[in-house]
C-alpha cells in the first residue's frame, strides 16, 4: 500500500514532473459497466431462449436483436458528435472536442458491426452480401464520414485547426442521419421498415428488442466515459511531453 501511494519526481534540467497512482474507476463508469454486463446476460438469454424463431428466416432473424441496437447507436453517436462539435465551435471549450472524438471512435465501431451483421443477414435473406439499397447506401455514407473524421483528426493532430475542421465535417455529415431513418419512406427499399412502431411484431419480439436496445445504450454510455477519459489523458500527456521538451531545450 505504501508503494501505491508513493509519488515520484523526475527533474530534467529544472522541469518537475509529478506522477500519481492510477485513478480509481469513477462511480458512474462502475455503475454503467455493471448494468451493461447484467443487461447483456439478460439480453442474450432472451434472444436465444425467449424470443420465438421466425418461421421464414429461422435463427438468422436473431441477428435483428444485435443489428438494430448497433445501428441505433451508430446514428446516436453521430448526433452526439455533431452536437459536441457545435458546442465546441460556440464555447471553444476543448472538453466538447473530447466528447466529439469519443463519440466518433465509439460510433465507428458500432456502425461497422451493424453493417457486418446486416450483410450476414442479407446473405441469408436476400441471397447477397450487399445491395445498393437506398438505406444501405446511406449507412455506408455514414461509415465513410466516421472514417474520414477519425483520419482527419489523426492526421492533423490535437490542434485547434484539427478541432475546427473535424467540427465542420461532423456538422455536415449529421445530415445523413435523417436520410437513413426516412429512406424507407422516401424510396422503394429492400430494407425492412419500422415494424416495431407499426405493431406488427409479436410482444415477445418487441420486448426482447427493447431490452437489447437499453443494454447496448448502457454499453455505449460506458464506452463513451472511458473514451472521454482517454482523450483527456492523451491531451494532458502531449502537453506534458511538450513542456518537458521545452524544458530540455532550455
Amino acid at each position: 500500500m505504501a508503494l501505491a501511494k508513493r509519488q515520484t519526481r523526475i527533474e530534467p534540467q529544472g522541469v518537475k514532473i509529478k506522477t500519481s497512482p492510477p485513478a480509481k474507476l469513477p462511480v458512474a463508469s462502475l455503475i454503467l459497466g455493471t448494468l451493461s454486463f447484467i443487461g447483456m446476460m439478460i439480453s442474450l438469454d432472451m434472444i436465444f431462449l425467449y424470443a420465438p424463431t421466425e418461421l421464414v428466416q429461422g435463427d438468422a432473424q436473431r441477428i435483428f436483436y444485435f443489428h438494430v441496437p448497433m445501428a441505433w447507436i451508430g446514428m446516436l453517436a453521430f448526433i452526439i458528435l455533431a452536437i459536441a462539435s457545435i458546442a465546441y465551435l460556440i464555447t471553444k471549450d476543448e472538453r466538447w472536442d473530447w466528447v466529439a472524438r469519443a463519440a466518433a471512435e465509439s460510433g465507428a465501431v458500432f456502425i461497422t458491426l451493424a453493417t457486418i451483421l446486416g450483410s450476414i443477414w442479407g446473405k441469408t435473406t436476400w441471397g447477397t452480401w450487399w445491395s445498393w439499397d437506398p438505406k444501405l447506401t446511406a449507412v455506408l455514407v455514414m461509415w465513410f464520414m466516421y472514417i474520414a473524421y477519425i483520419m482527419l483528426r489523426s492526421y492533423m493532430g490535437r490542434t485547434v485547426s484539427s478541432a475546427y475542421s473535424g467540427a465542420v465535417l461532423a456538422i455536415v455529415g449529421v445530415i445523413d442521419v435523417p436520410i437513413i431513418y426516412l429512406s424507407v419512406v422516401w424510396w422503394r427499399t429492400l430494407h425492412p421498415g419500422p415494424e416495431v412502431a407499426s405493431g406488427d411484431l409479436p410482444p415477445s419480439v418487441v420486448l426482447t428488442l427493447m431490452v437489447s436496445l437499453v443494454t447496448f445504450t448502457l454499453l455505449y454510455s460506458f464506452l463513451m466515459i472511458q473514451l472521454y477519459s482517454l482523450q483527456k489523458t492523451q491531451t494532458q500527456t502531449e502537453r506534458l511531453r511538450a513542456d518537458v521538451e521545452y524544458g530540455l531545450d532550455e
